[in-house]
């Protein structure tokens, strides 16, 4: 078993605060040799003869001043059958505060060291339990907000984009291992290879990574959330519907034009799916500082947002101001929203946005909003195409890579086109295998290791 470090290792992993039950972690070689100096068990046995995969009552005492700390159950865990492929020891702990520390404060007396950031993910990927792009998962795993988002976190972690990449990777070394095939035996008498047809597999490959990266973005909405401005010219009904599609009072509502000076932000789980809501003032010229102001951050929020609802009021007729505010939309994904729909109506929504998506409502008589969500969830699925075998990219890195990669392999196709010596396209292959291999960790470097375990809580 590959080791990267003789440390024992101990952490908290669960988090701050008062809960029914606090876990201490230990990793290790010297797990069990630690916890048993400060694990007393209830019956005369001991934990380093413990089966793997067995639980033992007990408590946590202070071999300074044999005082009890606290009442646990302990958790056996023998490698190589573990999260990190080494012992583990877990202390679950009564969920104060207090004794949670004082237990791990006593392990670390007793030779363990305190765990970095994400120091036990990590030796499960240098120990080759899991390869880099699950490593990752885990993070998103622990932070998902909707249920899509999670579906698509737990299917990285078991191991279905690290097959593809595998794919590709193995698709690619055998599209180099025949061109230098020619290279390294340009005089034997062996058959040479038809550079057509690795330019037919190479096509291929590019077309896969491709499939690959057009999922990018619909990964980055499920892991992220989408960004869905609320946006109109004051008094059209925006804070009344953020209220609405919150199901709480949140934004201040008036019959006062320009009310909202500030931006408010909340999140919304629809079909499982984050939609981070922002509230926005009201766009029109205005003297007053303070409006001013809000107006210029709901600009900023028009430009960042990954969806619009561009609010009118139905009964009032488009006014120069909602034109104008149609013009800043442009280029963006727009869903209309017609406002007031119980009163008389001077927008025909059908007739006046062909080309867009318009709903209308009534806040007043709450109608209209399970159209807009259905609407609001459309947008986003249309998006993007889904992946071959559901995969999607959730990840900026690997979507960076896997462009480097594509470009690499354009280039090796262009050169077999150019009927250039099969040096350059080798070479091009083994630079789109170096990124490829980077997604799994296949190549890494200590820099990028860092990087990304620095990002997970101490105790994972």
């Amino acid at each position: 078993m590959k080791t990267f470090n003789e440390d024992t290792i101990a952490a908290i992993s669960t988090p701050a605060g008062e809960s029914g039950i606090s876990i201490v972690r230990l990793s290790g070689k010297d797990a069990l040799n630690i916890a048993k100096k400060i694990f007393k068990p209830l019956k005369d046995k001991k934990l380093e003869e413990a089966a793997s995969f067995s639980t033992h009552f007990g408590f946590i005492v202070d071999p300074k001043n044999k005082e009890i700390i606290d009442e646990v159950i302990v958790g056996v865990m023998r490698a190589p059958s573990t999260y990190t492929r080494e012992d583990i020891v877990e202390l679950n702990c009564h969920g104060g505060p207090v004794p949670v520390r004082r237990t791990l404060e006593l392990l670390l007396e007793g030779g363990a060291r305190l765990a970095e950031p994400g120091e036990f993910t990590k030796r499960a990927f240098l120990n080759g339990r899991i390869d880099l792009a699950q490593a990752e998962a885990v993070i998103d795993v622990i932070k998902a907000r909707t249920e899509e988002g999670l579906k698509a976190a737990v299917s990285q972690l078991k191991g279905n984009l690290s097959n593809k990449i595998k794919e590709l990777a193995g698709a690619l070394t055998g599209a180099c291992v025949m061109i230098e095939a020619n290279i390294e035996f340009p005089e034997e008498e062996i058959e040479t290879t038809d550079l057509n047809g690795v330019k037919k597999n190479l096509i291929n490959i590019l077309k896969e990574i491709n499939r690959l990266v057009a999922t990018a973005e619909s990964g980055k909405l499920l892991r992220e959330g989408v960004k869905a401005a609320i946006v109109g010219r004051p008094n059209v009904g925006k804070s009344s519907l953020l209220n609405e599609l919150l199901e709480e009072e949140r934004a201040i509502v008036t019959h006062i034009p320009g009310t909202t000076r500030d931006i408010i932000e909340e999140t919304i789980n629809i079909e499982g799916i984050a939609f981070v809501l922002t509230d926005t003032a009201g766009i029109r010229a205005s003297n007053d500082f303070v409006e001013k102001k809000g107006i210029e951050r709901s600009l900023k929020s028009l430009e960042e947002a990954d969806l619009l609802l561009v609010m009118f009021d139905g009964s009032t007729g488009l006014s120069k101001e909602d034109y104008e505010i149609m013009n800043l939309a442009a280029g963006k994904k727009v869903i209309i929203v017609v406002n007031k729909t119980d009163l008389k109506q001077k927008i025909d929504a059908a007739k006046t946005f062909k080309d867009k998506k318009a709903v209308n409502i009534s806040i007043k008589n709450k109608t209209g909003l399970s159209q807009l969500k259905k609407a609001m969830v459309q947008a986003v699925r249309e998006k993007s195409p889904a992946g071959r075998e559901n995969i999607i990219i959730t990840n900026t890195r690997h979507k960076h890579l896997l462009q480097k990669a594509g470009v690499a392999v354009e280039r090796a196709i262009d050169s077999i086109k150019k009927g250039m010596s099969e040096e350059f396209p080798a070479v091009d292959i083994r630079e789109a295998l170096d990124h490829i291999g980077e997604i799994t960790g296949r190549v890494s470097t200590d820099d990028i290791l860092n990087k990304i375990f620095s990002n997970f809580c101490i105790g994972k």
